[in-house]
């Protein structure tokens, strides 16, 4: 079974394909699955222009963009309101702003762990939008593993952009999988000691 690590390993692969694009609000055409398809193909060949063949030494400036663009259009507000549940609205607005901080920083970092994962082949099977959402179907196979990833999406307006706020790797929701995490630790210790956890884990 696939450790969280890796599903992020894998959901980055995919998620490198492509989900940082911008789609202006005016054009109603380009919430369709195939302008949605384009996109992610043109952002797929930006990454893999970046990663480079096998062996490729990277600069910390390359790795520090490789980064943003992988996890740029991650909702992490939304997956850490879903991971932390009725705890969320139990806490302060600064204190919702440091929990999302320290989830996102140590997304991102899992996320440069293993380059080789963005070399995978990646195909969109099905693109399907309804409205300001849509469910993405991919298949990434790298060698000979091959993974199936689905990644919720929406539109978010005030930004302009779609956001990724749940991955399905594997038939296993990276959100669910954090929520289970969190909530048996606030269970067992208390909100204070998960975030005293993440602070921790955040600063290596």
């Amino acid at each position: 079974m696939m450790t969280l690590l890796q599903r992020f390993s894998v959901l980055f692969l995919v998620t490198i394909v492509g989900f940082v694009f911008m789609i202006p609000k005016e054009s109603a055409a380009q919430l369709d699955s195939t302008t949605i398809r384009t996109l992610l193909e043109e952002r797929d060949a930006e990454i893999k222009d970046l990663v480079g063949p096998k062996g490729t030494e990277y600069s910390q400036e390359q790795r520090d963009k490789l980064k943003d663009i992988i996890n740029g259009i991650i909702d992490y507000r939304a997956m850490a309101q879903q991971a932390l549940q009725t705890t969320y609205d139990t806490l302060s607005e600064d204190q919702r702003e440091e929990f999302v901080d320290l989830f996102s920083t140590i997304i991102r970092d899992q996320s440069l762990n293993k380059l080789d994962i963005y070399r995978a082949d990646v195909k969109y099977e099905k693109i399907a939008v309804d409205d300001s959402s849509a469910t993405v179907q991919t298949l990434a196979q790298l060698e000979k593993v091959r993974t199936p990833v689905t990644y919720q999406m929406k539109f978010e307006e005030s930004k302009d952009q779609w956001v990724v706020t749940d991955m399905i790797i594997d038939d296993v929701s990276t959100a669910g999988s954090y929520q289970r995490q969190f909530q048996n630790v606030i269970r067992k210790k208390g909100y204070d000691s998960l975030l005293e956890t993440l602070r921790k884990r955040a600063a290596k």
